[in-house]
């Protein structure tokens, strides 16, 4: 069989389209190119590129390829942007989600799993977040993913489409150098930007709730993402009643202060010394994934550390600085 992957030239579909050709899967991807890159694909991985708000251009590709299963990757997914750009969010992470999904019901694919994102659950108030928790986004970014839950989770009961969304923690790392994030949106590039600037890195709030005050997440290999696609196409390509939604993360939770120790670790620059700055509105005390149900369906558990993050992310970020 054949599997579309949206957004494959992006960082995170890119180490998909990677751990599915390892597995002996069958790619192609579409992207537009807006942040992806055609040298991150695997040799011999076909690139079509085009915009999934393009129906026919979709409905073409899916037919040509005769793709059996879609991983819908692409989507616009930065928090801050989101609340000053609903409508470019909801344009393209909504409407283009429901354009891939009409062109996938009419070539009579059977197979949809959709990227989607911790966001969904907003500020949940819980030591460990199970995907019973109840779902409070709190930004534009994070709505249009639960809606795009809801919305493949109605196209795959009404058009027979076996189904999975996978709610990605925060991700981090690199399988190889060429691959890292180019982005300097999340903790470790950030601090590592700084730290080449010769400033110091930034604490956002030392006074939350936490063991050393600073807040606590489930960071989660970019590899480990990456083999839980593979797990979860296999489910799909296995079970045409699957009707998922899981968790990605580690169910460890990790501070703040603790990235920071880790990265002096990784970079030898034990003269890091971080500045503490008010909290950001908005920043969650803990955020950490129960992983329970995603080992339980799927067989799946994550085998990196954040000490594997923190370097695969050093490699990259100096291989293209």
């Amino acid at each position: 069989m054949t599997w579309l992957i949206t957004g494959g030239a992006g960082y995170i579909g890119s180490h998909v389209a990677k751990e599915l050709v390892d597995g002996g899967e069958r790619v192609v991807v579409l992207d537009d190119l807006s942040t992806g890159d055609p040298a991150r694909l695997p040799a011999g991985v076909p690139l079509e590129r085009g915009t999934i708000l393009d129906l026919p251009f979709v409905g073409e590709v899916l037919r040509r390829h005769e793709v059996s299963g879609v991983l819908h990757i692409a989507a616009k997914k930065q928090v801050g942007e989101s609340v000053q750009r609903p409508l470019s969010y909801y344009r393209e992470n909504v409407e283009g989600l429901r354009t891939v999904l009409e062109a996938s019901a009419a070539a009579g694919v059977e197979r949809f799993l959709f990227s989607s994102s911790a966001s969904v659950y907003g500020m949940p108030d819980v030591d460990l977040v199970t995907e019973q928790t109840p779902c409070l986004p709190m930004s534009p970014y994070g709505e249009t993913k639960l809606a795009g839950e809801w919305l493949v989770a109605a196209a795959g009961a009404a058009h027979g489409m076996a189904t999975a969304s996978l709610r990605y923690f925060n991700v981090a790392g690199a399988a190889t150098p060429e691959l890292g994030d180019p982005g300097v949106f999340n903790l470790i590039p950030m601090v590592f930007e700084r730290i080449e600037a010769g400033e110091s890195p930034r604490i956002f709030g030392d006074d939350y709730p936490t063991p050393d005050g600073t807040c606590v997440r489930d960071y989660i290999h970019i590899s480990d993402v990456a083999s839980a696609h593979l797990a979860a196409a296999r489910r799909l390509a296995a079970d045409p009643s699957a009707r998922l939604a899981l968790n990605i993360g580690r169910g460890e939770g990790v501070s703040v202060a603790e990235v920071i120790a880790m990265i002096r670790k990784v970079t030898g620059r034990a003269d890091i010394t971080p500045e503490v700055v008010a909290r950001r509105p908005g920043d969650p005390a803990r955020v950490v994934a129960s992983a329970e149900l995603i080992g339980r369906e799927l067989g799946w558990t994550a085998r990196h550390d954040l000490e594997d993050m923190v370097s695969s992310a050093w490699s990259s970020w100096r291989h293209r600085h």
